[in-house]
Parts: C-alpha cells; sequence; structure tokens
C-alpha cells in the first residue's frame, strides 16, 4: 500500500514549495486582486451566457408537398365602401376564388376611421317576397322560386334566384352586367341602396385565407371581378370613373407569428394622387420553422417585399384598379431552433478563463519581479563603485 502511495506521489505534476521559499510583494498582490476581480467578471459574463438561450439557424432546401398557406391581412381603404370591396384570389394552377367571404369580416369606417357597422357576411338577400318569377308575374303562395337569367341561362332549366346568381351567370357568358338597376333580384336585395347609404364611407378588411402553396395572388378590388379568357375584369354594375385605392396595411403575415419574426408590411401606407391605378405588392415567402427551448414547433414564413404601382396611363382594358398583392415561395427553407449551451461547454470556457488569466498575471508578475531586482542590482553595484 505505501509503494503504491510513493508511486501517486510520483505522479504529482504540481511539486509544492516550502513556504520558507516564498517571496510576497506588494506589485504581486496587486496583480492577484486584479487578476481575480477580472475572472470574476469573465465568470459572471459566461454564466448568464450559459443561461440564455441562443439560436441555432440553418438554411435547407424546401421539399415539403401539398400543403397549404395561410395568408392573415388587415387591411384599411378609407375611401371604399365595404359594399364595393371585393376580395378574390386566383394561383398559377388556374384555382380562382372570387369575391371570398368565408373567414372575412368588414367593418365599415366614417371619414375619421370610428367604426360604424361590422359585416361578417358581406351582401346578403333578404327574405323573398313575392319576386318576380322566370315566366313572368309574381311569386305565388306555395309557387316554387325559380328566377329569370336575364338572358343569361345556359339551359331551360336554369334559374337566378339572387343578384349574385345573376351576375354568376353573366360571368360565364361573358357580358358585362350594365343593367343592374332592371334586374328584380338585384332590386330586391338593395344593392344600389346600400352603395348610396355608404357613400364617403371606408371599410377595414380583415381575416385569412388559405391557399394551395404555390405562386399566385390576392387582390381587393372595388366592385365584383370576375376572370374571363384569362383577361381580369370588373363587373360593370359598380363602376365609376376612378376609384380612391388608398390603403393602409395593418397586418400582412404568412403563417403563425413566432419570436423575432419581421412583417416588413406591416404599418405600411400609401396614399392614392392619382384618378386611378393598380398598385402590386411583389412578394418572396420563406418557409420557416421555429423550434423553442421546449421543443415545441411552429411552421410559419418570413417574406419579403418589392412595390410598384401602374398609374391610369398604363393601367389597360384587362387590369383594374385595386390592390394587389403577388406571391411566390422560396425553394430554401430556414430553420430557427431554441438551445441552452451545454454544461460541460460552460465548464471548458471557465477553465480556460481561469488557466489563461493565471497564466498571463504569473508572466506579468515575474517580468515586474525581475526587473525590480534588475533595477535594485545595478543600485547596489553603482553603490559600490561610489
Amino acid at each position: 500500500m505505501e509503494r503504491i502511495i510513493n508511486n501517486l506521489k510520483s505522479l504529482d505534476a504540481y511539486p509544492k514549495i516550502n513556504e520558507d521559499f516564498y517571496n510576497r510583494t506588494l506589485s504581486g498582490g496587486v496583480i492577484t486582486l486584479v487578476s481575480s476581480l477580472v475572472m470574476f467578471i469573465l465568470f459572471v459574463s459566461e454564466f448568464r451566457l450559459y443561461l440564455h438561450t441562443i439560436t441555432e439557424t440553418k438554411l435547407l432546401v424546401d421539399t415539403s408537398r401539398g400543403e397549404k398557406l395561410r395568408i392573415n391581412f388587415d387591411v384599411t381603404f378609407p375611401a371604399i365602401p365595404c359594399t364595393l370591396l371585393s376580395l378574390d384570389a386566383m394561383d398559377i394552377s388556374g384555382e380562382q376564388h372570387r369575391d371570398i367571404r368565408h373567414d372575412i369580416i368588414k367593418r365599415r369606417i366614417n371619414s375619421h376611421g370610428d367604426v360604424i357597422e361590422v359585416r361578417q357576411d358581406g351582401i346578403g338577400a333578404p327574405k323573398i317576397e313575392k319576386p318576380l318569377q322566370r315566366h313572368g308575374g309574381r311569386l305565388e303562395h306555395n309557387e316554387k322560386y325559380c328566377g329569370s337569367c336575364y338572358g343569361a341561362e345556359m339551359t331551360d332549366d336554369d334559374c337566378c334566384n339572387t343578384c349574385e346568381e345573376v351576375r354568376e351567370a353573366y360571368r360565364k357568358k361573358g357580358w358585362g352586367l350594365t343593367n343592374a338597376d332592371l334586374i328584380d333580384q338585384c332590386t330586391r336585395e338593395g344593392f344600389f341602396q346600400k352603395i348610396k347609404d355608404e357613400e364617403g364611407e371606408g371599410c377595414n378588411i380583415f381575416g385569412s385565407l388559405e391557399v394551395n402553396r404555390i405562386a399566385g395572388n390576392f387582390h381587393f378590388v372595388a366592385g365584383k371581378s370576375f376572370q374571363q379568357s384569362n383577361l381580369h375584369f370588373n363587373d360593370l354594375v359598380f363602376q365609376t370613373d376612378s376609384y380612391n385605392i388608398t390603403h393602409r396595411i395593418n397586418r400582412l403575415a404568412f403563417g403563425d407569428y413566432f419570436p423575432g419574426v419581421v412583417n416588413p408590411l406591416d404599418g405600411v401606407q400609401w396614399v392614392h394622387q392619382t384618378p386611378s391605378g393598380m398598385y402590386q405588392y411583389f412578394i418572396k415567402v420563406v418557409p420557416t420553422i421555429y423550434t423553442d427551448i421546449r421543443g415545441r414547433t411552429v411552421h410559419s414564413n418570413q417574406y419579403s417585399v418589392t412595390e410598384h404601382f401602374r398609374n391610369s396611363e398604363v393601367v389597360h382594358f384587362d387590369s383594374v384598379s385595386g390592390v394587389f398583392f403577388v406571391y411566390d415561395l422560396s425553394p430554401i427553407k430556414v430553420t430557427f431552433k431554441e438551445e441552452h449551451i451545454s454544461f460541460l461547454h460552460l465548464m471548458t470556457h471557465i477553465c480556460a478563463v481561469i488557466g489563461g488569466i493565471f497564466t498571463v498575471a504569473g508572466i506579468i508578475d515575474s517580468f515586474i519581479y525581475h526587473g525590480q531586482r534588475a533595477i535594485k542590482k545595478k543600485k547596489m553595484e553603482m553603490g559600490k563603485f561610489g
């Protein structure tokens, strides 16, 4: 046993010096105090870094398929009434959604921005009270209603029971609905009266869209738009000489919120100064996955944007006045992952701090000590010769 202990002693890399050989100096005490203070400050800094999370960022190729893209928006048009304001969406696959009302809320606002009314389903048809039948005459008791499509019927059995159905029938024919004041359904549902009642008002429209995860666009236009032969027209029933498309984007996000996300269009406002035109936002959507320190994952998106305005002089017959958001998806996906620095990493840094400061402090102390001895020795030699 004693032999083993002696063998272990021979491995001691830190041989001890007898205290009788120690020589403590003032400079050594000052250096020890300063180095201890520096070590404490660096230790606190490393420990605080250990307690806080860091975010690791990676770029990957986006290989996801068949997913949906949720668009959350809140846009205010101070000079377009809610009755005239329409939201449409389409993508490069040809899928189209016109006058979207699902998950959309409109708020009528006056010239001061105060909310007058909240409208969730747009313009709806009231209860039918003896409307005009297709064959002429009014609806009688127990008689099934079948409204006229005013020449736009595709077959002899087609019925148009609402103004919207008449408009859809005209759209399929490629006709403009220019005589809506003579259409019984539109007059009965009070379209024109609503437009007149909302004159001088604005509209705040907000909600969400769920679209295919491919390039496309959604847009806000005045009137009810439709697509015909790949051209985008506006129904002439609501057309005026010009529309003021001044707007403020209160919020526009592609997907759910996650910490650190920046939506560059939030709070953006544009004031219309020309008679009519088209304002376009070209958006590049970057898929993003955020994982917090607890392992919870948020699948969302970031985006960048450029803007362009086409005034009335360059807007052609195949375009309409409105605000268009044209988006495309980036093939690169960004991942953010929150994580802590490992405890072993902390210990490595602390050891490096202590060892490094001790070494540097020892070099400085040795330099000062030997310098002082050299000066003292030189003075003694000069005293002997003197």
